[in-house]
Order: structure tokens, then sequence, then C-alpha cells
């Protein structure tokens, strides 16, 4: 099957890095010299940012105001993702096989365009993709397809031969019904593997064993 266009997420998809917003809070808190709570994750899971940092406020008697506690959250999450978060193995490799084979890339994410940049720029990887699409740009999350369809209209490509990378379920089942092909790649984050692996036109385990990947797109 001829591939006009990859379109790449980046949280669980390419890097590992969706630890950061289970552990965000807790990374926070210990920033500033106090012990969170073990329930701290599970607290925090429901609220915005606005909500989480008056949770913490409250909670551990901090004396920084909401606005200052979520400048520090995001202080907190632009270090991870410019000193810390890696891609996953074999993401190199596989990335360089699509460009062998001619195939143009994007990134097409809810995550904020520096963060993404710079982790990108930080491990040799941002010569790969011709263009960085985020939700905040585009102005609708990922439970709409307005944002695979700009890369789309990007490579002038069609919808069956945009391929759409993404660990999450939701994601994928969103491009799915808007008649993209979707290719499900597996992350710890995403509980349910079973659907997105059917939900899947293709499915990557691992991207350092993705041979049965390239051998299922021959034979189609």
């Amino acid at each position: 099957m001829k591939i006009q266009c990859a379109v790449f997420d980046f949280d669980g998809t390419l890097y590992d890095s969706m630890y950061i917003w289970e552990s965000i809070a807790d990374k926070y808190v210990l920033s500033l010299g106090k012990e969170p709570a073990p329930t701290l994750r599970e607290e925090v899971r429901p609220l915005s940012l606005y909500q989480a940092a008056c949770h913490l406020r409250t909670a551990y008697d901090l004396s920084l105001s909401v606005e200052e506690i979520m400048a520090g959250i995001n202080g907190t999450i632009e270090h991870f993702y410019t000193q810390e978060v890696l891609p996953k193995p074999g993401v190199r490799a596989f990335l360089s096989r699509m460009q062998e084979a001619g195939i143009p890339m994007c990134i097409a994410t809810a995550s904020e365009r520096s963060h993404i940049e710079a982790a990108l720029v930080r491990c040799g990887l941002d010569d790969f993709f011709k263009e960085i699409f985020t939700c905040a740009e585009v102005g609708q999350g990922k439970d709409q397809p307005d944002i695979f369809r700009r890369a789309m209209a990007h490579f002038q490509a069609e919808r069956a031969t945009t391929f759409v990378f993404e660990d999450a379920l939701h994601a994928a089942r969103t491009a799915k019904e808007d008649g993209f092909t979707v290719v499900g790649v597996c992350d710890e984050s995403e509980s349910r593997q079973r659907a997105l692996r059917d939900l899947a036109d293709f499915y990557i385990a691992d991207f350092e064993h993705a041979d049965d990947f390239w051998r299922a797109l021959t034979d189609t």
C-alpha cells in the first residue's frame, strides 16, 4: 500500500513520555521539599491544571499563589521535555526507514510546540519531520479529526494513504472513523490494547521489532 504521508503522535507513540503526566504533581511537590501523599496521582487525575494547583496549595499548605503553582508545574513539564524525555527504543531506525522510502512525516500532538521541538532537537530527530501540528494551534483536541485533516492537507494527501500513528485508543478511533489508515502503537499508558489492536489497520508492539508492520504493508 502506498503511504503519501505519516502522521505521528508524540507522547506515548514516539517518545516514552506519558509517565510525566502521571507523576507531574509528585515531581512538583518533591521540588518544593515536601513529601507527596501516596494518593496524590489519583487525587489530581481528573482535575484541570488550575484545579490541581488549588488542590496542591491547600493540601500542602503552600505559601505560593495558584498562578505561581501553575507556573511551577509548567516549568517542571518544560524541564522534562528539554532535559529528560527520550524516544522509544527503535524509533530512530524506524523513522530512518520511512525517510529512506521517501515518506514525508509530521507530528500531530496535544502537547505544546516548544516542548516537542526541544525534545526532537535534543535527541537529533528534528530533521525527520516536515511539520508539527498541535491541538492548541488547530483549535480542537483529538476527539475531533481536525488535526489529522490539517496534516493531510499539508501534504496534499488522501485519507486512505495518510497513515496516523497513535497509542491512545480515543485518538486512533477519531482518525479511523474519519477514514484515515491507523497504525496502533503499544504503550503501557493505554490499558485497552486489545481494542486498539482490533481497531487499527496495522499494529506495532514496539519499534525495535516492527518488521511485521513492513511485511503487512507490503502484503496489502
